[in-house]
C-alpha cells in the first residue's frame, strides 16, 4: 500500500499536519491500495494564504503566459495519462478501456481546449462611453467529487487559472489520486508558487475550513445537492460567490414515431455509464403508454448484455460501484421501489465473486410519484415511465427537483426541437447528439447554480468591471 503524507502548498510538497490517514479502496478487490494524510486547519490556512499572496502576480501575468502555463500542465498530464486511467478505474470502477478515454483523455484534452478558448475570449469591450473589463474573481476554493475526479477538477481549475484566479483544490477523499498526479503535473509545468494548491480531507472538516476561510473569494463545488446546500449556506455568511454543479434525475423523452430500439439502447448507455455514477445520466425513460411494455422488455434484454467484471478486463462493460455504502444505498432504493409497486424487467444476474457490484437493473410500472422516479440513485438503474400525451411527458420530465440534463427522441430532429425547448434542463440532447465540451454545462433548480465548460466555464471565474470615461476620450483627434 502506498502512503501519501504530503500536500502541494505554495509551490512545494509539505507534510500534512492532520492526524488522520484516509484509506482509498479498490472498488473491485475491496482492498485498500493507498492512503492520503489529511490536512489540518493550519494547512488549509497556509494554502489559502499562499493563494492570496500569489493572486496579484498571477492575475497581472499576461494572458499569453497563463495560456502557455496551462498548456504545459496539459502536456505533463498527458505523460501521466496511463497512470491516471488506471488509478481512477481502481477507485471508481469504470472499465479501463473507457477510463482511458473518458477519465483521462477527455479532461486532459480539455486543458488545451480551455487554453484555446481563453485566447478567443473578449476580455475588454466598449459599451457607449464605458470600457467593460473582465477581471478574475480572486482566490477560488475548488471542491470536487469522486465519480469523474480529473474531469471535474479540470472543469474548475483550468478555467480558473486562465481567468487569472489562484486556486486551492480539495478533491474527494474517495478518489483523490488523480488530483495528486495533477499536482505533479503542475510542478513539472513550473507554475508560480501559490497559484495552485492541493489539500486533502473530508468535507465537514477540511472542506468547511476552506469554504469559510475569509480570504477565499469564491467556492466552486460539484457533488450532492445536500452538500451543495450546506456549502451555499456557509459561503453566504461572507457573501462569497458560489458555483454549484449538483445532482440530476434526467429524462429521455421518446416521442411517437421515434426509433424506439435506438432510443432505448442509447438511454441505457447513458444510464449505465460509469455504473450509473454520473450526475447527468438519463435514468428515466419516458415512452408512449402503448409502447411501455415493449420498451421495458427491450431495455431488460439489453441490460442483461452489460457484462460485469474486473475493470481491467476488456470484456467488462459494467464495473463496480465506488463503495459498499453506495451499493447498499442503491439496493435500498430499488427494494423500496419494488415494495411500492414497481416491477423488474431484468432477471437475476450472477454477480462477480467480489467487488461493490450492483446488477444492471430496469424497472417498469413505475409512477412519477415514486421516489425511484424522483430521486438520484447513482447506480445502474433505469426506470420506464408511461405517458398519454406529449404535454404529460413534458410535465413528467420537468416534474422533479432537478434540471441538469435531458434527451428527446423523435422521427426527425425538427420534430424533437419544440419539445426540447420546453424542458427545464441545462442541456438537452436531440436524437443522440454527442456531448459538446464547448457548450455550457449546468442545471436548473436543485441541480445547481452557474455553468461550466467552454467559454462559459472561464467566464464563471470572471467579474465585469465598468470603466466610465468621458465621451471625448473616444473621439477621433
Amino acid at each position: 500500500m502506498k502512503k501519501h503524507e504530503h500536500l502541494w502548498i505554495d509551490g512545494g510538497w509539505r507534510v500534512a499536519g492532520g492526524g488522520t490517514d484516509l484509506p482509498v479502496t479498490d472498488s473491485y478487490t475491496g482492498e485498500v491500495f493507498a492512503s492520503y494524510r489529511c490536512a489540518s486547519t493550519a494547512d488549509v490556512d497556509t494554502a489559502v494564504q499562499a493563494a492570496r499572496a500569489a493572486f496579484e502576480g498571477w492575475s497581472a501575468t499576461p494572458l499569453e503566459e497563463r495560456i502557455a502555463a496551462v498548456r504545459r500542465v496539459a502536456a505533463a498530464l498527458r505523460e501521466r495519462s496511463d497512470a491516471i486511467a488506471r488509478v481512477i478505474s481502481r477507485e471508481v470502477g469504470m472499465p479501463g478501456k473507457l477510463s482511458a478515454r473518458i477519465q483521462a483523455g477527455a479532461p486532459i484534452a480539455a486543458w488545451d481546449l480551455y487554453a484555446d478558448l481563453a485566447g478567443q475570449l473578449e476580455w475588454e469591450t466598449r459599451i457607449a462611453h464605458s470600457l467593460v473589463q473582465q477581471v478574475p474573481v480572486g482566490v477560488v476554493a475548488c471542491i470536487t467529487p469522486w465519480n469523474y475526479p480529473l474531469h471535474q477538477v479540470t472543469g474548475k481549475v483550468a478555467p480558473a487559472l486562465l481567468a487569472g484566479c489562484t486556486v486551492v483544490l480539495k478533491p474527494s477523499e474517495l478518489a483523490p489520486s488523480s488530483a495528486f498526479l495533477l499536482a505533479e503535473a503542475v510542478q513539472a509545468a513550473g507554475l508560480p508558487a501559490g497559484v495552485f494548491n492541493l489539500v486533502h480531507g473530508g468535507g465537514p472538516d477540511v472542506g468547511e475550513a476552506l469554504v469559510t476561510h475569509p480570504e477565499v473569494d469564491m467556492v466552486s463545488f460539484t457533488g450532492s445537492t445536500r452538500a451543495g446546500r450546506r456549502i451555499a449556506a456557509l459561503a453566504a455568511q461572507d457573501i462569497k460567490r458560489v458555483a454549484l454543479e449538483l445532482g440530476g434525475k434526467s429524462a429521455a423523452v421518446v416521442l411517437p414515431g421515434a426509433d424506439l430500439n435506438l432510443a432505448v439502447k442509447a438511454t441505457l448507455a447513458s444510464c449505465f455509464l460509469n455504473s450509473g455514477q454520473t450526475c447527468s445520466a438519463t435514468t428515466r425513460l419516458l415512452v408512449p403508454r402503448e409502447q411501455a411494455a415493449q420498451a421495458a422488455h427491450l431495455a431488460g434484454e439489453l441490460a442483461a448484455s452489460w457484462a460485469m467484471g474486473d475493470p481491467a478486463d476488456p470484456a467488462t462493460r459494467l464495473g463496480p460501484l465506488v463503495s459498499a455504502a453506495q451499493r447498499e444505498k442503491v439496493r435500498g432504493m430499488v427494494d423500496a421501489a419494488i415494495a411500492a409497486g414497481a416491477r423488474r424487467a431484468t432477471g437475476e444476474l450472477a454477480l462477480p465473486p467480489h467487488g461493490f457490484f450492483f446488477p444492471p437493473t430496469v424497472l417498469h410500472e413505475v409512477t412519477p410519484q415514486m421516489a425511484i422516479a424522483r430521486e438520484e440513485v447513482f447506480g445502474p438503474v433505469l426506470v420506464v415511465l408511461a405517458y398519454d400525451s406529449v404535454d404529460e411527458a413534458v410535465a413528467i420530465a420537468n416534474g422533479t427537483d432537478y434540471g441538469l440534463a435531458a434527451t428527446v427522441w423523435a422521427a426527425t430532429p425538427a420534430a424533437a426541437l419544440p419539445v426540447a425547448r420546453r424542458l427545464r434542463a441545462g442541456q438537452v440532447d436531440v436524437n443522440g447528439a454527442p456531448f459538446n465540451p464547448r457548450a455550457p454545462f449546468g442545471g436548473f433548480k436543485r441541480s445547481g447554480l452557474g455553468r461550466e465548460n467552454g467559454r462559459f466555464g472561464i467566464e464563471e471565474f470572471l467579474e465585469p468591471v465598468s470603466l466610465q470615461l468621458p465621451p471625448a476620450y473616444f473621439e477621433t483627434p
